[in-house]
Formats: C-alpha cells, structure tokens, sequence
C-alpha cells in the first residue's frame, strides 16, 4: 500500500537541496556552453539532477515541476542511451537553462507562501520538438532508439517479484553522512529513484515516511534495500550515487535464493544470542568490532557482503529483529545554521563590544592611586577574547563570490544572445569572500555594469571585424581583497567610453559649470557623469539600456555599504568598472573625534595623516572656501564645526588637529577640536525616522554610553 505522509516539514529541505541542484546546474551548463557539446559526465549529472528534482517535486505533490523536470530527464535519458550526433548544442543549453529558470520561479512561489501556478506547457512542447528533432536524425541514421523514459507516480513501493532469466538480484546498503538532516526523506527519495528499474523492491526500515524518527535510525545503521531488477551495478549507482547526502552506497549481487531470504544474508559474520543479557550482546559486538577495525586499520564500514545482516528470531511468534552493527559515532563536519542567527550572533557580538569599552573606559577606574595591576592583564585577555571571538564571527558569516559571479555568467550568455553578439566571458577570483549581508547589496550593480559592458561596451561582430578586433568580444569579472577591502572590476574589451560624447550630453542637460572649459574636465570627472540619474548616451530604448537608470542605482546601492565606484576608459580598447567595498559592515577601526560638543567617528583606512598647522598656512577665499598648503600641495579644507552648525567648536586651526582624508584620489582636510583615540567601533545604522544628513553613514555607542556619528568621506568630499 502506499505510504500516508504530511510533506510538512519537508518543505525547507526541499527548497534547500533543489536550490543547491539548480545552481550546480547551471554552473555546470554555463562552463560547457562554449563546447561542441556536452561529455558524458556532465548529461549524467544531468539527468541525475532533473530525475532528483523530479522526485522530490513529485513527493511534494509539485505537478508543473515534476512534469518539466521529467520532461528534460527525457531528452537527457536519449542522449545518454543513443549518443546522437549534430545535436544542437547551444539549443539544447537555452532549453536547459529555461528550465532551471521556470523551476527557480516556482520555487520562489513556494517561498513566498504563492500559488504554485506556472504553466509549463510551452516548455515541454519545446523540449518534445527537440527530443523529436535529435530521434529522427537517429531514426535516419538507422540506429534503434532506447526504451522510452517512463514516469509513474509514486503510488506504491512494493511491486510482487515476476523472477525471469534475466532477473538480477542486489542488497544494497546505503551510508548517509552523519549531518544529513531529515535522512528518512533522503532514504524515500532514493526508494523512489529504484522504484522505475525494480521488479521487486524491499527496504528496511519500512516506514520512513510516517516515522520521523526512523531518520536516526537511518543514520545510525544506513539504510538497507533489496531490489531484484533486470540492469546491471552500474545502472543503479547513476541513479543513487555518492552526493552532498549519501556518504557511500554498497551493492552487492547475490543469487535468488539469498536474496529470498530477505535481509537475512546467509552465513552470519557476528550472531547475537537475544536470550543474552544486555552486557554479554554489547560484549560480543564490541569485541568483533574491534577486530574488524584492527585488520583493517580504519574506521571505515567494510564493503557489504554476506553475512552483515543477521536476523534472528528471539522466540516462536515473535517478530524478526536485525542484529545491530554496533559502530563509532562519526562528527558531523559541517551544519546547515539559519542566516537569521548568524546576524543575531553578530549583533550580540557588537554589543560585547560595546560593553568591553563600557567596562574599560568606566571613570571609576580613574581614581588616584588605584592599584589596576591585576585588572589590567584580566582586562588584556578579555579584550583578546572578544577580538578572536569576532574574527571567528566574521569568519562564520563570509562566504565565496562564486554564486553572485555564475549569476552574472548567465546574464552575459543570455543578453550577447539576444542581441547578437559573440561574447568570451571570464572570471577571475571567485573564491574571494566577503560578509553576506555585502553580496546581498553587490548583486544588483553588478548586474547593471556587467549588462552594459555587453550592450554598451562590446561592439556588434560586423563593427569589431570592420575595425580590425578579435571575432569575440570578451568580458572580465575579477574580484581580489587589498587592505581590508574587495576590489571587483568588470573590463570589457569593447569600444570604451566616448569622452566628447558624454560632455555633449552632460552640456545639454547643464551638467556643466559655466566658464569652465571641457579641458579643465578630467577623464575620471567626465566619465563619472554617466552615474548620474537619467543619463544615457543611447540614442535609442532597449530592453537593456537608453533609459538613464542603472548607473545611478549602481551608485547608490555602493555608497550605501561604504564602496565606491572608479571608472576608467581607453577608446578603442575598453572599459573597467571597479567596485571598492568594505569586506564587512558590522565591526570597524575608527578614530573617535571632538567638535563642540559632539563625538565622530572616522574609519582608519582612510585616513593618511594628523597634521598640526599654523594660520599662515591657510588660504581664505572670498566665497568662502579655505585651502591649506602642505609640504608644498594644496588641500581644501573642511571644518567639521562650521559643516553642521555645531556650537562653541574651534575657531583657530593652530588648536585643533587637521586630518588629511583621501577618497576615490581625492584629498581633502578635515579640521576637528580634538582627538580622543582609536577604538572598534560598532556601526549602527542611522534610525529612518531621522532625515538623512549628508556626510553620515552611521552611528554607534562609545565606551562612556554616549552616541558618536561615524563621517562618511565620501559625502564630505
């Protein structure tokens, strides 16, 4: 009978795995889209990919998924069986990736608590054109096709044995790592996966579906299957093969009359009398372990073979037991944790921080003659302590660009399609990692500025041949970590940036200064125009550019995280757009300030010297502005008092402290009252209900409970 279930509960685990699926798919497809077509181990994990998605769709009762994802397996299941020739390979890629794309929106449904509604009717009658397609140039070429791939719905397991001559018989004992979460799903999914070859099909234990706590089970002492089918090992081992998992699976033929003998394996390796006390079984079995352990020097399960399974019956009429094969506990390696709790711990963190500096900046500890020798080394360890707890922390929370970098592989793929263009695309470092909640905030301009280096940037293939380039345009996505920063660049090999175009524009829509000469303008100052909020030198609309957004959301999506963007251009020969951001958001090194009455705060990176100045070293301007030479350049000045109409700041720079800033290769001089000294500084976001003032990023608290604004250098330049 079939087996009553609830798939409560199971749904995160499969949004999760198919998640982890169709994102090995189409890296996997995106490397090879460039081949004449795809090898054999890449239609395999293919077709083992959609016969997964397909099952676990079909025990979740997902039926658009299931119909599409076994509609691929089908034109997949041909090529693996029939090998054909002149398949159409790029064709055959879009098809894959428009399934991966319907897929990952159904899911997102799921996500979103949605209607599960896509149809999917388009897809597969594309996907029977092209299964049709490649079987009759098979046809032609007078080879027989294979056996249709047929899907049933998993209504029942066990199917009553009809043994033929070419009836083959296997016990197979599947090992699952120990981390795996709900196992018994795992194990279910695998008995489905069986189900299509088998003539008969047994497993143990029977109920893995209405019996949560048979996952233990499972992982404990694996999961046993006896299946009599008419294929050979390796036909089953495409089906349920090592994965992310199934730590191992061991198969091993035997003939009818064992395997009719159910899990009972014929001569016992190690029998346990039940009538035994409980000390004498956990004797016997320890005892046997370790001589199986000590002959084969590892701890590893052996190699099934007969005599693993013993069943033996503990009295008349009671029912059959398997023996247990008692082994080590194995440590799980990794656990799956919520991002939820991550950010949680990173806040708690912070608010360690925050107290450390309470505790050590606390006014009681500044009594004359007060002996702090012994807190002073207590107080030393605490803050190392606190600093190995937040590199652990951040540590925990950074993860590869690979994901965001494969995401922008098929942005190229998909754009140089449609618009005609042959595009090489190439990344470089993405291994680089970075704080989560970073990549979460990088997708989106990435997206744009790879985008516009296929549309903007690379030339149509009649222009590149005309002016003499290489057939194939080629776009670079490189990532690399520099002084506690990412650098992300997209360089394409394209046309570059038309100076005289983007001045014209930036005259017509009075971007410009008046009086000042498009000389006076430097390249980086001009190009940075096209960041501006409608800006497009497109003459025309497309569905990828002309409408002046993009860029500026590129912009404001950086500064928002601390980043930066520098463009440089060579005509003729390309652009590169560099992204500079922090690798993390929550905790920085900053100097803490005075002004009047109020405490900022600036991160060290930026920061390239303190200077004392003297009066005579400043310029006054008549509109106001003030400069500052220094060791002979000129600097423009910024006092932090006058800036934000603060009260009873500093009049005279001989004073106060200026500080020389440098952004983006600008420089300017900030002029403060005084500085208090370097701290960890905890960044807090300003609250919403305050109007955003320019030249902040944030705020925290300092070790005495007040609130310091932390500088944005980029506002104040």
């Amino acid at each position: 009978m079939a087996e009553e279930f609830s798939t409560e509960g199971m749904l995160d685990m499969y949004l999760f795995e198919n998640e982890q699926l169709l994102e090995q798919l189409q890296e996997r497809v995106l490397d090879q889209k460039d081949a004449e077509c795809f090898d054999e181990d890449s239609i395999n994990e293919i077709f083992r990919t959609m016969h997964t998605i397909k099952g676990s769709s079909g025990i979740m009762m997902f039926d658009n998924i299931t119909a599409v994802s076994h509609k691929l397996e089908d034109v997949f299941y041909y090529l693996r069986e029939s090998h054909p020739e002149n398949v159409p390979h790029l064709e055959l890629v879009e098809h894959v990736l428009e399934v991966e794309d319907f897929i990952s929106n159904e899911m997102e449904k799921i996500r979103n608590g949605d209607p599960v509604d896509g149809d999917a009717s388009e897809l597969i009658a594309n996907l029977d054109q092209f299964l049709n397609m490649i079987k009759n140039g098979v046809t032609k070429a007078g080879v027989k096709p294979p056996p249709e791939n047929v899907h049933e719905e998993p209504k029942q397991f066990y199917i009553a044995p009809v043994a033929t001559s070419a009836s083959r018989f296997y016990k197979i004992y599947i090992t699952f790592f120990p981390e795996t979460e709900m196992a018994n799903v795992h194990a279910y999914k695998t008995v489905y996966a069986l189900k299509e070859l088998a003539e008969d099909l047994l497993y143990s234990p029977e109920d893995i579906i209405s019996d949560e706590s048979s996952a233990e089970l499972i992982i404990k002492e694996g999961f046993r299957i006896l299946l009599q089918a008419q294929c050979g090992e390796d036909e089953i081992r495409k089906l349920i093969g090592v994965g992310y998992d199934i730590k191992q699976v061991d198969i091993y033929e035997c003939h009818a009359e064992e395997f009719l003998q159910g899990f009972d394996f014929g001569q016992p390796k190690l029998q346990i009398d039940l009538e035994s006390s409980v000390e004498e079984i956990e004797s016997k079995a320890q005892a046997a372990q370790d001589e199986k352990e000590a002959a084969q020097q590892a701890a590893e399960k052996p190699k099934i073979a007969p005599g693993d399974f013993v069943i033996k019956s503990k009295a008349p009429g009671k029912p059959k037991t398997l023996a247990k094969d008692r082994s080590k506990a194995e440590k799980a390696s990794f656990i799956s944790v919520n991002v939820s709790k991550m950010d949680q711990l990173m806040d708690l963190i912070g608010e360690l921080v925050i107290s450390e500096s309470v505790v050590l900046q606390n006014p009681d500890l500044k009594v004359p003659g007060l002996n702090l020798n012994s807190f002073n080394k207590a107080a030393a360890q605490m803050s190392k302590i606190s600093t190995d707890l937040q590199n652990v922390i951040m540590s925990m929370r950074m993860v590869p660009l690979t994901n965001t970098f494969q995401k922008m592989n098929r942005i190229v793929f998909d754009v140089s399609r449609k618009l005609g263009k042959d595009i090489e695309f190439e990344m470089i470092g993405e291994q680089t990692e970075v704080d989560k909640n970073i990549i979460e905030h990088i997708s989106d301009p990435l997206m744009h500025l790879v985008r516009n280096a296929v549309d903007h940037g690379i030339e149509t293939n009649e222009e590149r041949a005309e002016s003499g380039k290489p057939d194939k345009g080629k776009v670079t996505l490189s990532a690399r970590t520099e002084a506690g920063k990412v650098w992300i660049s997209v360089e394409d090999n394209g046309k570059g940036l038309d100076r005289e175009k983007i001045l014209a524009k930036a005259r017509k829509q009075g971007l410009l200064e008046d009086g000042k000469p498009d000389s006076a303008y430097t390249d980086k100052e001009v190009y940075q125009f096209i960041t501006l909020a409608g800006f497009s030198t497109n003459e025309q609309v497309t569905e990828y550019s002309g409408r002046g957004v993009g860029m500026d959301v590129v912009v404001q999506n950086i500064q928002s995280i601390g980043g930066v963007l520098d463009i440089d251009s060579s005509p003729g020969l390309g652009s590169i757009m560099s992204l500079k951001i922090p690798l993390t958001l929550a905790i920085i090194d900053g100097i803490v300030m005075e002004t009047g009455n109020s405490s900022f705060v600036l991160e060290t990176g930026v920061i390239k010297q303190f200077v004392s100045v003297r009066e005579e070293m400043m310029i006054h301007e008549p509109d106001g502005d003030e400069y500052i030479m220094i060791r002979g350049e000129c600097y423009p000045v910024i006092r932090l008092g006058k800036w934000y109409g603060l009260h009873e700041y500093q009049e005279s720079v001989e004073d106060g402290m200026m500080l020389i800033l440098e952004v983006e290769d600008k420089k300017i001089c900030l002029f403060v009252d005084k500085l208090i000294g370097e701290q960890e500084i905890v960044v807090k976001p300003i609250p919403s209900y305050i109007k955003k003032v320019k030249g902040l990023s944030g705020c925290t608290q300092l070790g005495d409970g007040s609130i310091a604004l932390i500088l944005d250098p980029g506002g104040l330049i």
